[in-house]
């Protein structure tokens, strides 16, 4: 993670969940947010989509992708366990192991890994957090069982997210959420079509319920260019004056999968 800001002097912090990152970023507290954005397994983390569609003067302004190792955390001398904690994405994620080792003990999800491993400091009950191994240095707890995670091709994409639009670097990335007037067939081909025509590959789209009625989405889409490359920002434009809605949120630099990440 720390790739991303080489060159700058940084204080780490950590808040307990999603919404406590925006808010000190929209409330000036921090410089940068870093949020879990997709993962490989579980998909995307719907309540970064919906916190960055309605909050104002919040930009994407990076993308990092991590290997992720989840480990078993609790309190020193405690083996045995009434319950387990973590972000719904966490569990999900080591499901089998939690099936396999802990058939009977209830799972119960919090907003963020670091909460989870907070909750279980806190507690004098005898509970256990999945989470990564800084979260237990930070709150004082052992690894009880290493690398728990179903998978060992196991990658998240974290966002970068401030407060100014990131330059154009010439290898960048744009992400946009946008919904239709309509519901009838070839409106989102045609919408789509306005990047195919341009030759800007998108990289990713999906919906989110837009919350207002059953049938009625938000579409997130993400392509290869910055919103001020000339071909980009047209594709944009189209797609701006057929959407009933529509939001930029970020261009950024694309990950280099060339930096070397230490897969555990």
């Amino acid at each position: 993670m720390l790739a991303f800001f080489a060159g700058e002097e940084i204080i780490p912090l950590a808040y307990s969940d999603l919404p406590a990152i925006l808010e000190a970023l929209t409330r000036e507290e921090i410089a940068a947010g870093v949020v879990p954005w997709e993962n490989s397994l579980e998909g995307s983390v719907a309540l970064f989509l919906d916190l960055l569609v309605k909050t104002a003067g919040i930009y994407v302004v990076g993308e990092v992708v991590l290997p992720i190792v989840h480990h078993l955390l609790a309190r020193p001398g405690v083996s045995s366990f009434t319950r387990i904690l973590s972000h719904p994405h966490a569990l999900a994620q080591c499901r089998e192991f939690l099936r396999l080792h802990f058939p009977d003990v209830p799972l119960f999800p919090t907003g963020s890994t670091a909460e989870a491993a907070r909750l279980v400091a806190e507690s004098s009950e005898p509970w256990a957090a999945v989470g990564p191994e800084t979260a237990a240095k930070n709150w004082g707890l052992v690894v009880v069982k290493e690398a728990i995670q179903d998978s060992k091709e196991n990658e998240t994409r974290f966002a970068v997210l401030g407060r100014e639009r990131a330059p154009r670097t010439g290898r960048d990335k744009t992400s946009v959420a946008f919904a239709l007037p309509e519901d009838r067939p070839g409106v989102l081909y045609k919408v789509l079509e306005e990047f195919a025509r341009r030759e800007i590959n998108l990289t990713k789209i999906e919906s989110r319920p837009a919350k207002r009625q059953l049938g009625q989405y938000i579409f997130f889409l993400d392509c290869e260019g910055h919103m001020e490359d000339p071909e980009v920002k047209a594709a944009l434009s189209a797609l701006m004056a057929r959407s009933s809605f529509f939001k930029i949120l970020g261009s950024y630099p694309r990950w280099d999968y060339s930096l070397e990440v230490r897969r555990p």
